[in-house]
């Protein structure tokens, strides 16, 4: 009987043991993709920034060029 609640206590412990290491991983993969995900929105900011400034300038050329000298 003490053998067997001995073996009983140590299953949980190990199965409570292992859960908690499962579930910690796992939140450590979704902090790892949600960190991912907002530098590829940062990159995709900058980008759009960069498109804009680009127009911008292009737009002031156009602007000046086109004016009588």
């Amino acid at each position: 009987m003490r053998k067997s609640i001995s073996l009983f206590a140590i299953f949980m412990a190990m199965a409570l043991t292992l859960s908690m290491t499962s579930c910690r991983e796992t939140n450590e993969d979704k902090a790892e993709e949600a960190i991912e995900e907002v530098e590829d929105a940062a990159e995709d900011v900058g980008d759009g920034i960069e498109d804009a400034a680009e127009d911008v300038e292009d737009e002031v050329e156009d602007a000046t060029d086109d004016s009588p000298q």
